[in-house]
């Protein structure tokens, strides 16, 4: 499982199709964040991380500017990254609170994070072409991994994978949202539950929007679920 994951991280790795995100990531690594100027910054796609036996996806949004696209790591280096690590550890799914860069130890507990688009996108904001052009190396690790439970962050996220997954169109996002996924699903037959939470940006988590306790409560209702599908 894990040579052929990291197969898809070495194609990952070599991706230009967005000339637009291409040119961001790359100009963002150079130009740098005054606070990070003795960092060698990434500046190249991201690539999904955790559990290669992990039953529980985890799929963001992007790359941030001057976290992951600096880091090479998901949720690694930001104020997103710290405040979904520290829910994570809490809930048994990730072996310390903290991530601060790629070899600090952090190891995920049978969940593997992930995101619908790969590199850094100006203002947070990839267009769609620019996430169908980065679809095909989420379907190909949720084939791979085929997860019984999926959390979606935020509504571009859960978009999405309602397209992937063929899932209804009437499934709403709202935060602490579950859904039981039809189990003929052709692409996973082994998802059982897609669970929709706010991302936890800052925008998010320091107007109150997201709380603590509310994205605890998202990890717990994850870990119920797959005791439940055991």
């Amino acid at each position: 499982m894990s040579s052929k994951l990291d197969a898809i991280t070495a194609e990952l790795l070599t991706c230009r199709k967005c000339p637009r995100l291409v040119e961001w990531r790359e100009r963002v690594a150079c130009d740098k964040r005054r606070a990070y100027r003795e960092w060698d910054y990434w500046g190249k796609p991201v690539p999904g991380f955790g559990d290669p036996q992990a039953r529980l996806v985890v799929v963001g949004l992007a790359p941030g500017a001057h976290g992951s696209n600096r880091i090479g790591r998901m949720f690694t280096g930001d104020a997103s990254g710290e405040f979904l690590y520290a829910a994570l550890f809490r809930a048994g799914f990730a072996s310390q609170p903290i991530s601060h860069h790629r070899d600090d130890g952090l190891k995920l507990n049978d969940i593997y994070i992930t995101a619908v688009c790969r590199c850094a996108p100006p203002a947070n904001k990839p267009a769609p072409q620019e996430i169908a052009n980065c679809q095909p190396y989420l379907v190909r690790e949720m084939e791979l991994l085929k997860p019984q439970v999926i959390v979606a962050l935020g509504r571009i996220a859960f978009d999405a994978l309602k397209s992937i997954l063929h899932a209804s169109a009437s499934l709403a996002f709202s935060h602490g949202a579950v859904y039981q996924l039809k189990t003929d699903n052709c692409l996973l037959p082994t998802a059982h539950w897609l669970l929709s939470s706010y991302h936890p940006s800052r925008q998010n988590t320091q107007t109150g929007r997201l709380t603590v306790a509310m994205f605890d409560q998202v990890w717990v209702k994850a870990r119920q679920l797959l005791d439940s599908t055991t």
